[in-house]
């Protein structure tokens, strides 16, 4: 077995006492919120007291917390989110029709993050204390103090009110036309990105600024390769693991931005479909939401430690 596909297990096999502890954490901030689920399930409806007893005992709601938290956990394995007390539909589908926009937002704005900090970055650390890395600095920096739902309504007025080149909200499906789903996506994905975007592009300036201060990057260069070359080969592959372990946690804030952003611009994915949810009442779909969101933060995380091993080897021998 390779140190590679040992290390993978070992890191597998760390992520099932955080996801459970993820889902007990949940589940208790769940249960003791001030929502009844059968209340929601009779909203409107006003129920007797013995038709929300029933309802209690038929969801298992009078049992002790440590049976309905096996019971949430044996769900969970076999796919179960629970069933939306508004709409009567399993929580798990309406999950499946919200995510894949959401994931779309977040990994083209992802991409445009990483996209827009390697040129700042690396152009700002090159040109270290002159004129354009003072103009990365000083952009970055403003990136960093502007919160994304700022960005995403001036984004609205200037582009897409005043000069008519986007649309200010709505969606249209890739399968139907490629071009329409750029013109929706385009703003909500750089709102999103800009402050990550900021953020990493310093990190980057600082990662590069480190290794073309070290002995072999002068030595390559005194021995006739050009700059261009070096940083290119080898600056950039060493300055990467402090960035791509930012990114993982950056991730993060791109799935939890994507709840404003989508509710700015009205598009239909997990963060339109998680506030819905809250100012209806729907408990059931706010957990489902917050659980996939979780576990999609935790896969991220762990794809980018691997990322990182393979970038470089000197951590397979230090893990």
């Amino acid at each position: 077995m390779t140190v590679f596909v040992r290390i993978l297990l070992r890191r597998i096999a760390l992520l099932v006492p955080l996801m459970l502890g993820i889902v007990l954490f949940v589940f208790l901030v769940m249960r003791f919120s001030d929502v009844d689920p059968a209340s929601a399930f009779f909203q409107g409806a006003n129920p007797t007291p013995r038709q929300l007893h029933d309802f209690r005992e038929r969801g298992g709601l009078l049992d002790p917390l440590p049976v309905r938290y096996v019971h949430f956990v044996g769900d969970l394995l076999h796919g179960n989110l629970g069933t939306s007390t508004l709409t009567r539909a399993p929580v798990a589908d309406q999950i499946v029709t919200a995510l894949p926009l959401t994931l779309q937002l977040t990994f083209l704005g992802l991409g445009i993050a990483v996209l827009l900090a390697l040129l700042g970055g690396v152009t700002a650390a090159v040109h270290r204390d002159r004129l354009p890395d003072r103009i990365v600095r000083v952009v970055s920096l403003t990136g960093v103090a502007a919160p994304g739902f700022w960005l995403a309504l001036l984004m609205i007025q200037y582009l897409a009110v005043e000069r008519g080149w986007f649309p200010a909200g709505g969606y249209v499906n890739p399968g139907d036309s490629v071009t329409g789903w750029l013109r929706t996506m385009a703003l909500p994905a750089l709102a999103l990105s800009l402050p990550v975007a900021a953020q990493l592009t310093r990190i980057v300036r600082t990662s590069v600024v480190e290794e073309l201060d070290k002995d072999y990057v002068r030595t390559a260069i005194g021995g006739g390769l050009p700059p261009r070359v070096v940083v290119g080969r080898n600056v950039l592959r060493n300055a990467l693991v402090n960035p791509l372990t930012v990114l993982g946690l950056r991730v993060g804030h791109l799935l939890g931005g994507a709840v404003v952003i989508e509710t700015v611009f009205s598009l239909p994915g997990m963060g339109k479909l998680m506030i819905d949810a809250v100012q209806n009442g729907d408990p059931a779909v706010v957990q489902g939401v917050v659980l996939t969101t979780a576990a999609g933060f935790v896969v991220v995380n762990l794809v980018v430690d691997l990322l990182c091993l393979l970038v470089n080897p000197r951590l397979r021998e230090a893990t």
